[in-house]
């Protein structure tokens, strides 16, 4: 059965066991520090270890943004402690689409791990199909996974500013418009970026088929072989849209450090828009 970037439950039902998958629970809920622990441990998919968003998949806040991009030895520590090994294959969910599978997603494959796959419509799918739950913590075998870090996925503040890319914004229409701002202290978006809200290509965590997706990149400046940059609040749900990107056939990279590194820096803004 083919595998990744995204498989259904039907496929983890059958796959479910195997000693070379590995599950990793990503829930995380904004603002709600410690909510994706609790939820794993109420009750998850059988065989999953837990990763949070912000104390695992990301260093901590400063001046890369928000949630900046775990280092190697970071990174290598904690997916070693959730199972992964260097042959696992790895499947990510979430509660439906916020965010952490897609950025663990990206973060495996950044740091030289090839197979992953995100769960199609996340815990909600699962417990939608009737999947079994297990409660608490498990306790898993560590892994021997490496980091190699790639060089040729990412765009920084600099690049955008000089030589700036086609640019998507994955945050919704309020606050790339500039009508509200909750989190960052400045509203608005990056000159010259479009808009593509993440909850749009995967509505309820499942992913719209490649035809419709390549359809709505090309509207927000994707082209044939045009490579785009994709941003959001803090390069979480941005990640949603490169793993779009990828089932589409549309080349894309992140900017990692997004809006809240960009305002952060004293980046220009542009409000108004979708």
């Amino acid at each position: 059965m083919s595998f990744g970037p995204i498989v259904d439950v039907d496929w983890l039902r059958h796959e479910l066991g195997q000693p070379d998958l590995r599950l990793v629970d990503c829930r995380w809920k904004l603002g709600e520090p410690g909510a994706g622990r609790a939820a794993y441990v109420a009750g998850h998919i059988p065989g999953a270890a837990f990763l949070d968003l912000d104390t695992d998949l990301s260093d901590p806040p400063g001046p890369r943004g928000r949630h900046p991009l775990p280092d190697a030895e970071r990174f290598e520590r904690v997916a070693r402690a959730a199972g992964v090994s260097n042959g696992s294959r790895v499947v990510a969910y979430d509660e439906a689409g916020e965010g952490g599978a897609a950025r663990l997603w990206w973060l495996l494959r950044h740091f030289g791990h090839e197979a992953v796959a995100v769960l199609d419509g996340g815990m909600a799918a699962w417990r939608a199909a009737g999947g079994e739950l297990v409660l608490g913590e498990e306790q898993l075998d560590a892994g021997d996974f490496k980091a190699s870090p790639r060089a040729d996925d990412t765009a920084d503040a600099t690049e955008l500013e000089r030589y700036p890319p086609p640019l998507i914004d994955a945050r919704a229409p309020e606050r790339f418009a500039g009508r509200s701002e909750p989190i960052d202290p400045v509203a608005g978006h990056i000159p010259g970026a479009a808009n593509l809200p993440f909850s749009e290509v995967a509505p309820s965590g499942r992913y719209l088929p490649p035809g419709e997706l390549r359809e709505r990149l090309e509207r927000a400046g994707a082209g044939e072989g045009r490579e785009v940059v994709a941003y959001c609040g803090s390069g979480v749900s941005a990640c949603t849209l490169v793993l779009a990107a990828e089932l589409a056939g549309v080349p894309a990279r992140l900017y990692p450090g997004s809006w809240s590194e960009w305002c952060a820096r004293g980046g220009g803004a542009e409000t108004g828009g979708a």
